[in-house]
């Protein structure tokens, strides 16, 4: 049987990574986590000081420094799922703070950034079986692929699944804080002059501000099993 390709776009903390990572370890596809990318290229800029205190990012060292970075995911064996590697680095505690969630969508609104993660994220489902997520993954990243879902979910409901995910990390946070920096999120995501964020023609819609991950994970194995079976 020909492996697909899917691909899940939506907001920011709507549940795509947790849906994408169960989907294809259900149907042993490969997962790839965009947003973790995008990441990587955020925590980049920030160890190597080309984000100033007030947001500012030196774009022009940035894109001269792009050639540098190099987005990888090895599975772990404790979780079951893939962690995010920058440059060989396992960084997938580091990417998932609130300093790198501040920054992400200003960095990946950079073209030459979009471009060249969009070159690996290519290179990495060349063969298909995979499942992706991100922001642009059904519109620009594999705009022929065989199932595409938009995910979306009231803005305080991502930022309370948010809160609690940092909070259940002993991490310090402030929910109004939190809503503000996704509401951001959203705007400038949605509004970039590059792939912004948005349905593909051929997505199917997922609201899930009242679903459990569950309700979520049969929902989008019945799509996945209407395609293939």
């Amino acid at each position: 049987m020909k492996k697909i390709t899917i691909a899940i776009d939506g907001h920011s903390s709507c549940g795509k990574s947790t849906m994408a990572k169960d989907l294809a370890r259900e149907i042993g596809y490969i997962y790839i986590d965009s947003g973790a990318m995008y990441r990587c290229c955020t925590l980049f800029a920030i160890e190597q000081g080309l984000i100033a205190a007030d947001g500012t990012i030196d774009e022009a060292e940035l894109e001269r420094r792009m050639p540098e970075i190099s987005v990888s995911f090895q599975l772990n064996p404790e979780t079951g799922r893939p962690d995010a590697y920058l440059n060989g680095e396992n960084v997938e505690q580091r990417i998932r703070t609130m300093e790198v969630s501040s920054h992400v969508s200003p960095v990946a609104a950079l073209p030459f950034v979009r471009e060249a993660m969009t070159a690996q994220q290519q290179a990495m489902g060349r063969e298909g079986g995979i499942v992706m997520d991100g922001r642009d993954i059904g519109t620009a990243v594999f705009p022929d692929a065989e199932l595409k879902v938009f995910v979306t979910a009231a803005p305080e409901i991502r930022a309370q699944r948010r809160y609690d995910e940092l909070r259940a990390k002993g991490e310090e946070c402030d929910f109004d804080e939190i809503l503000a920096n996704l509401q951001e999120r959203d705007r400038i995501d949605s509004t970039r002059a590059v792939a912004p964020l948005r349905q593909a023609e051929d997505a199917i819609v997922l609201d899930n501000s009242h679903l459990t991950i569950e309700e979520q994970k049969k929902w989008l194995l019945e799509r996945f099993h209407e395609l293939t079976d």
